[in-house]
């Protein structure tokens, strides 16, 4: 597993369970013990802030489901085995990589051996939305359509984002309460890309992106120099979407399939768009007719990527 000096790691040693996993008849029929050992890649800084169980990954949860997989149906290969422990390890939000061991120290090998083990190493790659917009004068005075170029550019360069796609510009008048009265038109853009990193990690890595940008949080729906909000994040046709209520983290966006200013951007740079809305996914074409009434124009320039 590729490793940085910023790298946090759970690791989880030496879980035992006996299967009947192998290619030979009695191995199937009588079965042996095997021992997993699982590497997960999380950010644990934020558990390590607030103490909170919620800020990382359960790892008794984790031995639970590898002893499922080992005492599960039967495989011919271990490798079958890690991989489905992998996989599964690696749906969990928090977990950015996952290294899976599978020893089988019984393998029927006709010669005198230590123990056989195979290792599997996956990645999180899933797609996200982010929504970007800005009404007010950046970082040394830039306009707000410049500031939203900079920032899409900005986006190419976050570390574990990969494939960033930007629709073009569009204008909206600001939504929201009474903090929106009297505040300047918004540029909006909205980008499409693919991500290893967790949800909270991405999102950190976009506060980050603001603050460079003069972003300072005072009033809700105030004017801002610059929002990046996390739309979605994962795959809602697939089934592979993760839904947060978590104030600081709410996924999908809780307004944007109601907002003209995300949905008419989206649907620019990815017209097969598609969101989840309560318990259902909708088409993001399909929502577009429901903000009529939020007025959108688009301007000239295309943010490019």
């Amino acid at each position: 597993m590729r490793r940085t000096a910023e790298t946090d790691e759970i690791r989880l040693l030496g879980v035992a369970a006996r299967g009947h996993h192998g290619v030979l008849e009695h191995e199937r029929r009588d079965g042996q013990d095997f021992v997993v050992d699982v590497v997960l890649q999380v950010d644990l800084a934020p558990a390590g802030r607030t103490d909170e169980l919620r800020r990382t990954v359960n790892y008794a949860e984790v031995a639970a489901e590898v002893v499922e997989v080992v005492t599960g149906p039967a495989h011919d290969l271990i490798e079958t085995v890690a991989a489905d422990i992998a996989d599964r390890v690696l749906a969990r939000p928090l977990v950015e990589q996952v290294e899976v061991t599978v020893h089988k120290p019984q393998a029927p090998v006709g010669v005198p051996f230590g123990d056989v083990q195979v290792a599997v190493r996956r990645t999180k790659d899933v797609p996200v939305v982010i929504a970007l917009g800005a009404n007010l004068a950046g970082t040394g005075g830039t306009d707000p359509d410049r500031t939203v170029r900079d920032a899409a550019r900005r986006l190419h360069r976050v570390s574990g984002l990969r494939g960033v796609r930007v629709s073009r510009l569009f204008v909206t008048a600001p939504v929201g309460g009474e903090a929106v009265v009297g505040q300047p038109d918004y540029v909006n853009a909205v980008a499409v890309a693919r991500t290893r990193l967790a949800p909270g990690t991405l999102l950190a890595q976009l506060h980050r992106v603001e603050a460079e940008h003069g972003r300072t949080r005072e009033v809700r729906w105030g004017a801002r120099t610059l929002d990046l909000d996390l739309v979605q994040y994962g795959d809602p046709l697939a089934g592979a979407d993760v839904t947060s209520t978590d104030p600081e983290l709410l996924l999908p966006h809780p307004r944007a399939h109601e907002r003209a200013f995300v949905l008419r951007p989206w649907l620019d740079v990815d017209p097969e768009a598609a969101l989840r809305v309560g318990d259902g996914v909708a088409r993001v074409r399909d929502l577009i007719p429901s903000t009529a009434d939020q007025p959108v124009r688009l301007l000239d320039e295309e943010v490019g990527g």
